[in-house]
């Protein structure tokens, strides 16, 4: 028997922890595993492009375990009323290969992406950063505005979307939520608005093109940039120019997904990046000095779709009860004789088959 997380099994994890402790223990864990960054076997996503959208498989192993997500993006599903984003996952042993837990990972992807966007402003943008410009207010935003609160401290949000009724949607979610009474929340009529007095600019955006969010003139000195609606090839959100900038620093997941995927496919291939892991490590610096622009270029790496899975069958192994699971593989009392432990077992019937000679 496997484990198995469904959509009702991760509401109600999340909300007997609390979604912000939730995303917290996320972020350590997220943490824990990029200073373990070497003992990783590592490979960009493998992707299916698609007039519509795109299909992707990502893997990462650690040399004990091994996990995988399905995940799909189609920016036009909200349309036919479909979710843009949706996921799943397995965590597997890998001295035998069996699967210890399948889950969900489409509400779980959405808090790992916030919990790592969190997770990098930490050691990115300035201590004292207390307001954040959130454009683009869809699916992801709220799961943003929860992480940022929680890990970095923010404390006032400037929100546009060219939508009225997503940014509708967020702001009467997070009013809702108690634990947000302390965050200041101002609509926008437009980016360059949301921008103004911003410490960080987070973008999550939808649309698969080449998309220019934020252009040069809207970026001051000191800003941290959280770039997460480029995910794709031909998909960015950055005008080039701001890239160029000399007082940039550029943060990156993965390298070799990111030249493909990120901001930075705008860019040559040798313009220079700085690895997270090397940041988390200590072998290179995040920010450097206070008016320094840094930029976080998230694409979304496997490594923490690993990490979501690793902490989701930590917690499950400490519940005694309502933990579910389901027959994925075969319990045989013979593992040499599959057919007969299975599909032999079925089809045996009252009468046996004789020898014809």
């Amino acid at each position: 028997m496997v484990n198995y997380i469904g959509v009702s099994d991760i509401q109600q994890l999340v909300r007997e922890i609390g979604a912000a402790d939730f995303l917290a223990q996320l972020a350590d864990t997220i943490e824990d595993d990029y200073r373990r960054w070497d003992q990783f076997e590592k490979s960009a996503r493998v992707a299916s492009h698609s007039a519509q959208g795109v299909i992707e498989l990502m893997p990462a192993s650690d040399g004990a375990l091994y996990g995988f997500k399905y995940v799909n993006g189609h920016p036009k599903n909200t349309a036919a009323g479909l979710l843009t984003v949706t996921a799943f996952g397995v965590l597997a042993e890998v001295s035998t290969g069996y699967p210890l837990l399948l889950s969900e990972l489409t509400v779980t992807t959405a808090l790992r992406t916030a919990a790592m966007s969190a997770l990098a402003a930490r050691h990115l943008a300035r201590p004292d950063s207390r307001v954040m410009a959130l454009i683009g207010n869809g699916a992801q935003s709220e799961f943003q505005a929860l992480a940022f609160h929680r890990l970095t401290g923010v404390r006032a949000l400037r929100l546009f979307d060219t939508d009225p009724r997503a940014t509708a949607k967020l702001v009467q979610n997070l009013l809702a939520l108690p634990g947000l009474a302390d965050l200041q929340l101002q609509v926008c009529a437009s980016t360059a608005e949301a921008v103004q007095g911003a410490d960080i600019v987070t973008t999550v955006t939808a649309d698969k093109r080449q998309a220019v969010v934020l252009t040069p003139e809207m970026i001051r000195p000191g800003m941290h940039l959280n770039a997460v609606g480029g995910d794709c090839p031909g998909k960015t959100e950055l005008a080039r120019d701001i890239l160029l900038r000399p007082d940039l620093r550029i943060v990156v997941e993965y390298e070799p997904q990111t030249r493909l995927e990120g901001e930075i496919q705008q860019l040559p291939a040798d313009h220079p990046v700085t690895a997270f892991a090397d940041v988390v490590r200590h072998r290179a610096p995040g920010r450097e000095r206070p008016d320094q622009v840094t930029l976080f270029d998230s694409v979304g790496f496997a490594l923490e779709d690993f990490s979501a899975l690793r902490l989701l069958h930590t917690l499950l192994q400490a519940q005694r009860n309502g933990v579910r699971q389901i027959d994925l593989v075969p319990t045989l009392d013979d593992p040499k004789d599959l057919f007969g432990g299975t599909l032999g077992r079925a089809a045996a019937g009252p009468t046996r088959l004789r020898r014809v000679a």
